[in-house]
């Protein structure tokens, strides 16, 4: 399965095939992450929260593939992806697991995968070099095999979301 997770709408070419998924966050209900750690204790795997955050995170698990679009906010994601992102929490199990030598969670069912994360935006070249580390700091919570960061203008952002889906092999 292919994913694509944006932070806003977009037409994107391409998208439309079938065995891709396109979500825009927007438009979507997802409250804040609490803390609570009930998605490990109280009803494993699962959230507590009951909006649209219970329907994307189960899919982002399952893909293989998956392309984020964010604008990028002082070097990192801007609120609807990092609250997604934070959602997302339930795909991993409380237990801690050793990975080149650091800890991080243990994965519950999620497939190996490899990501393209677009930033876009008026970004500097600080802010873009610390989301780049951002983004490779979480590859080994979000199990990516390989992944690269891509920057795009607004005006050039669909173009470029295109371009990579249609290098999507299906």
């Amino acid at each position: 399965m292919k994913l694509i997770l944006c932070d806003r709408p977009l037409q994107i070419p391409g998208a439309d095939r079938p065995g891709i998924t396109c979500i825009d966050l927007s438009a979507l209900k997802i409250a804040n992450c609490v803390g609570c750690f009930g998605c490990w204790t109280k009803t494993p795997g699962k959230c507590v929260i009951r909006d649209d955050a219970v329907r994307v995170y189960p899919l982002i698990a399952q893909s293989d593939r998956v392309l984020y679009i964010s604008k990028v906010k002082y070097g990192g994601y801007d609120t609807p992806m990092k609250t997604m992102l934070e959602r997302a929490i339930p795909v991993q199990q409380a237990f801690i697991r050793l990975l080149h030598g650091e800890t991080h969670h243990v994965q519950r069912n999620v497939v190996p995968k490899q990501a393209v994360i677009i930033g876009y935006g008026q970004t500097s070249p600080q802010e873009q070099e610390i989301f780049r580390k951002l983004v490779a700091r979480n590859a080994n919570n979000m199990n990516f095999t390989s992944f690269r960061v891509v920057f795009a203008g607004e005006d050039e952002l669909e173009e470029v979301a295109g371009r990579e889906v249609r290098a999507w092999k299906m």
